[in-house]
């Protein structure tokens, strides 16, 4: 079955113009619109990814939500930073149709991540799911030489390549606030020249409590209005 997409076409558009500023896939450093991960079902080409990502860049977003790299059980199949498998099978992304067969041939069912579901619970809890973007410092996957199934820290000169991209995401969009997930993040944007509205801890490693309390106090009912 093939997957549909209803990205507008200047969605579509800045989709081909940031993959474009990616650099192209290479020894240690996976770019999911370019090359064909080993976990991929046959259906899930790097032009579905693509597709994804104008579909989910469809909005005129109020926030911009910003990670380090992609994880290789998330982006790096469906696309979307801080978006897995099992919630774009249930349909639970906005403006992304729900999935007619499975990203992956992960034997063992449907990738999930704790980080993608940390992030778009708060972003449906505060009303900001259909008025978010998300993305990250370099939107590649960072891991071993010989091992394309695991993650590792990308280093400052792999994430500042990913500059071009970040700053033309950043142009499309210059009225959301961007948004740092995790110190990382933020100290990579401020190498970039880009001054973050706001830094909340990355929702890993026990810190999700802190994650969610950020982002309620920054865009709560009772948050103050700027």
């Amino acid at each position: 079955m093939t997957e549909a997409f209803s990205a507008s076409s200047s969605a579509m558009a800045l989709a081909q113009e940031l993959a474009s500023l990616l650099p192209a896939t290479r020894e240690g450093l996976f770019n999911p619109y370019a090359t064909v991960h080993p976990m991929d079902a046959a259906a899930n080409t790097p032009m579905a990814k693509l597709g994804r990502l104008g579909a989910h860049l469809d909005c005129d977003p109020e926030v911009i939500l910003v990670g380090e790299a992609p994880g290789w059980r998330g982006c790096a199949l469906s696309g979307v930073a801080f978006t897995s498998e099992d919630q774009l099978l249930s349909g639970a992304i906005p403006r992304v149709a729900r999935l007619p067969e499975r990203l992956s041939t992960n034997a063992g069912g449907p990738f999930k991540e704790a980080t993608a579901e940390a992030v778009w619970g708060i972003l449906y809890e505060l009303g900001l799911a259909e008025r978010a973007v998300l993305w990250n410092a370099i939107q590649m996957h960072p891991h071993q030489p010989d091992n394309a199934l695991c993650n590792r820290t990308p280093t400052t000169s792999e994430v500042l390549e990913g500059k071009p991209a970040m700053l033309a995401l950043r142009s499309a969009f210059p009225k959301a606030k961007l948004v740092a997930v995790g110190k990382k993040s933020q100290g990579l944007l401020a190498r970039m020249g880009l001054a973050c509205d706001l830094s909340v801890r990355h929702p890993s490693f026990g810190g999700k409590p802190e994650f969610q309390a950020a982002m309620r106090s920054a865009f709560g009912r009772n948050a103050p209005m700027n």
